[in-house]
């Protein structure tokens, strides 16, 4: 088995927590970090949990430079899975593949996916497995799982051969087209393809153990509770990875407290987590500057220069590397004569995280506006 996740810079810390969860219960299984972009300084893999980096230049894309620059951060993290997936399925040795995201700890053996993996060839976890009965738990869970996909993609799991391999092949040619946050337009970035997976693939297994994949969205049907061996457990059944998702932006937090703020044990995991993150050197200030974010000169590149550049191929033909900007002909320069009127050609939208800030309590609602500027500007949130 190989495990690997997609992270830059300031998920570094997150990854660190990650890895060394699956490695206390898997040392033997391949942790593998895909980043796209620079190394921090000081950074020794040998001092590292991680088995092996594998860089966004490594990963074969024609014209890598160019089509990274028409990503968001969080688009180009999830961009990159599938062919990543696919590569490391090539390896020697490597006969199953296990992705998970950067903001998941596991808290118990994974062996179950392996078993499942000697039956079935691709797995996925859904975001819900019990429907819910209240309006506001329907429009915060279930409408949001119809908008950003019925599965989870901080998780999958596949064979490197057969089926698995083709699963990973028809992602991977889809994510390197078309994984943008356009909820309008039908996608969210790596997520909406695969609710088509399962018409594709007969040997896809949709696991329903609930222990698998916890979060704020479906905390309320698995509470997290301790057993006579005080093994965490969610609904009842060893917790094996929780997904810390919106840890950051404040909106994990605000969910939790609406879901499950009488769950001792669920803020037990949450501060828990906090102070992995800490030990893991998550408030060091080398991890806060995307080198993606920005053009050569250390400007912030605007979300909607990165929109009309992956929209028209002229752009692209003329600045095959848009980062670039120490000369005058550079499309930083023509974004500046130019972006005003090319910026009304793309739809104005506000995204998801917008959605439920909108949702938080006023105080934590605040924090995770606050959060969210601080990503927007590649740093991390204050602790």
């Amino acid at each position: 088995m190989l495990v690997y996740t997609s992270v830059t810079k300031s998920y570094i810390p997150k990854a660190r927590v990650l890895a060394r969860s699956v490695k206390r219960f898997h040392p033997d299984w391949s942790f593998q970090l895909v980043l796209s972009d620079n190394l921090p300084t000081r950074f020794d893999l040998a001092n590292e949990p991680f088995d092996g980096v594998l860089t966004i230049d490594q990963l074969g894309i024609p014209g890598w430079k160019s089509w990274a620059f028409g990503h968001s951060i969080v688009e180009l993290c999830t961009a990159v899975k599938g062919i990543a997936g696919l590569l490391f399925a090539a390896r020697p040795g490597v006969n199953k593949v296990m992705y998970l995201d950067p903001d998941i700890k596991v808290f118990n053996s994974l062996s179950p996916l392996d078993e499942l993996l000697d039956q079935y060839e691709v797995l996925l976890t859904p975001h819900l497995l019990v429907a819910e009965e209240q309006t506001q738990a329907i429009m915060d869970n279930e409408i949001s799982a119809l908008k950003h996909g019925v599965y989870n993609l901080g998780f999958f799991a596949a064979r490197a051969g057969g089926q698995g391999r083709e699963f990973m092949d028809w992602w991977a040619k889809r994510l390197l087209l078309f994984c943008i946050d356009d909820i309008p337009g039908g996608l969210f970035t790596d997520q909406r393809w695969c609710d088509l997976a399962p018409c594709f693939f007969d040997r896809l297994h949709t696991l329903r153990d609930p222990g698998f994949n916890v979060a704020t969205w479906n905390l309320a049907h698995r509470p997290i509770t301790k057993d006579v061996q005080w093994t965490y457990c969610a609904g009842g059944v060893p917790l094996r990875f929780y997904h810390f998702t919106g840890y950051d932006s404040g909106a994990g937090l605000g969910m939790l407290m609406r879901y499950a703020a009488s769950q001792r044990v669920a803020h037990e995991l949450w501060n828990g987590y906090a102070a992995d993150l800490k030990q893991a050197d998550n408030s060091n200030p080398i991890y806060r500057h995307w080198r993606y974010g920005s053009f050569s000169n250390g400007e912030l590149i605007p979300l909607q220069a990165r929109r009309i550049y992956r929209k028209r191929g002229d752009l692209r033909a003329a600045f095959p590397d848009p980062y670039l900007a120490e000369k005058h002909d550079c499309f930083l320069s023509w974004w500046k004569a130019n972006g005003q009127t090319a910026s009304s050609e793309l739809p104005a939208k506000r995204g998801f995280r917008h959605r439920i800030i909108n949702l938080l309590p006023p105080r934590v609602a605040f924090i995770a506006r606050q959060a969210k500027q601080r990503l927007a500007l590649g740093r991390p949130p204050r602790p």
